[in-house]
């Protein structure tokens, strides 16, 4: 007779063993899926990058090599670009791994390209609204195969002649069902992304940190080292994936939960995507949307899709999408409004905008409010939530420094909407703002769950490589088996309905 997950447990408590097999228990209750599969395929720590290499004119470039990729999201069978530049001209290589678990590698080889003809590839002029937006040469094209599992994957540049390494990456997405669907958030990773030098969202040719409507970002350009909160060498190439999203990827692999990965844009260019899924996860900083990817996710909940915004500063400012300059959809976008409205206090430095969104509360259950930078503590203030089953928390418990730096407050009038944690953060400059993390059900006994932190993945996992981000004086401390808890109570719950 096959023992059932209580008798698994017992017999690994006897062996002291239980926490190694809690997670592998749960795993093999479920039918095998195409994560666990993939996962059991040997990993390596090699997609991470050894040397990497900062000009220090533009702080954020490595120009002895450095490129992007055709598409943010693309289906096995499409074909992928990808444009490189090296200075001096010289050869390189390509390593091609997908993000995972993979017995706690992080990461599993799949292709090696080159050796490649490297040149230098011109910078793109300054355009309407300082756009750059590069119209480089193709090094290297193919079709993704199609045994490809959806997931994050990175190509790693490697120069031949010199020692330097930088990142391209990309999301690979599937036309099928599973259980999880993790939106990654590259609208925002383009957002930051200073590259060449100061040429971000933020950049408005007079300050590194404008809130207005006078840039656009493509793209079609390499990502720059990120450029807040941590000094991240990993990020040189590859967004803000591996600081915010990572952790939760790798998580969720480990657990061998069905999970499919898409982009912004994948929500942005249609509702089909979301009929894939059971659970949505929003993830990290997830700032920048299109009014047609909120419109969407919002007409998905009303039919009974479950979301969980594992993440801070969501959908603060309305991006609209337009082509690139080779007419290519999709591929710029800029800051447009503000969702909600601009807030008193926001109008002293927000603006001017073109347009404003509808108040992003009223699908995340709250709103970034101001001050809207800032850490505290995670603290409990309705322990009767069916969230906290298992966890042992009660009103008053928190987990130290979970929330940061980014967060929501102000919570919208919903029926039957919980404020299931609440506190107060403190910025760089002794300001103060309350935050509230929120539950509330839709219309088909689903529910939309707001954690109200870009740090909540940090409570879930260390996976190689990461590491764990301060700012205002705060920091998250790691791997907490309640944040744990919470997080599979809100996947069983959506994935057994």
């Amino acid at each position: 007779m096959t023992p059932n997950r209580r008798e698994i447990l017992k017999g690994a408590a006897a062996a002291g063993i239980v926490a190694s097999l809690g997670t592998h228990a749960q795993s093999q209750e479920r039918r095998s899926n195409k994560i666990i599969q993939e996962n059991e395929k040997p990993g390596s720590t090699d997609w991470q990058l050894t040397y990497t290499r900062v000009d220090p004119k533009t702080q954020y470039r490595s120009p002895w090599i450095e490129g992007y990729v055709s598409h943010a999201s693309i289906e096995p069978g499409e074909s992928l670009d990808l444009y490189v530049s090296t200075n001096p001209a010289g050869p390189f290589k390509v390593d091609f791994y997908r993000f995972g678990y993979y017995g706690g590698k992080g990461g599993r080889h799949l292709l090696e390209v080159g050796p490649l003809d490297g040149t230098v590839q011109e910078d793109p002029p300054v355009g309407d609204r300082r756009l750059r937006d590069c119209q480089w040469k193709s090094n290297f094209s193919f079709t993704i195969p199609k045994e490809w599992v959806s997931g994050v994957y990175l190509g790693k540049l490697s120069l031949l002649d010199d020692r330097y390494q930088s990142y391209v990456i990309f999301i690979v997405r599937e036309n099928r069902q599973s259980d999880i669907l993790l939106q990654c958030s590259d609208n925002t990773w383009q957002a930051y992304n200073r590259w060449p030098d100061n040429y971000s969202l933020y950049d408005d040719g007079k300050s590194s940190w404008a809130l207005s409507n006078k840039a656009q970002v493509s793209y079609n350009r390499p990502y720059g080292k990120y450029c807040q909160i941590l000094d991240a060498p990993l990020s040189q190439g590859s967004g803000e994936f591996l600081l915010w999203e990572f952790p939760l990827a790798y998580w969720l692999e480990r657990e061998g939960y069905d999970v499919a990965y898409i982009s912004n844009t994948d929500v942005h260019r249609s509702p089909r995507c979301l009929k894939g899924g059971k659970l949505f996860l929003s993830v990290g900083h997830d700032e920048y949307w299109s009014l047609e990817q909120f419109n969407h996710l919002k007409a998905a909940v009303a039919t009974g899709l479950n979301v969980a915004f594992l993440s801070g500063n969501t959908c603060c400012f309305v991006s609209p999408f337009t082509s690139s300059t080779n007419k290519t959809p999709n591929r710029v976008i800029t800051r447009a409004g503000r969702y909600g409205g601009l807030a008193e206090a926001e109008k002293e430095y927000m603006g001017p905008f073109d347009m404003e969104g509808p108040n992003e509360a009223s699908l995340i259950g709250a709103r970034t409010i101001v001050p809207f930078n800032g850490s505290g503590d995670w603290i409990v203030s309705d322990d009767s939530s069916w969230i906290f089953e298992g966890t042992g928390m009660k009103n008053g418990d928190n987990v130290p420094g979970l929330v940061g730096w980014e967060f929501h407050g102000d919570p919208y009038d919903i029926p039957g909407l919980q404020v299931v944690a609440s506190g107060t953060t403190t910025n760089g400059g002794g300001e103060k703002a309350d935050w509230t993390a929120t539950l509330y059900s839709g219309p088909n006994e689903n529910f939309v769950f707001n954690a109200s932190t870009i740090w909540w993945a940090q409570g879930l996992s260390h996976p190689p490589g990461h590491m764990l981000p301060y700012s205002h004086y705060g920091r998250p401390h790691g791997v907490d088996d309640r944040v744990q808890k919470i997080t599979r109570n809100l996947i069983e719950r959506a994935i057994s309905a």
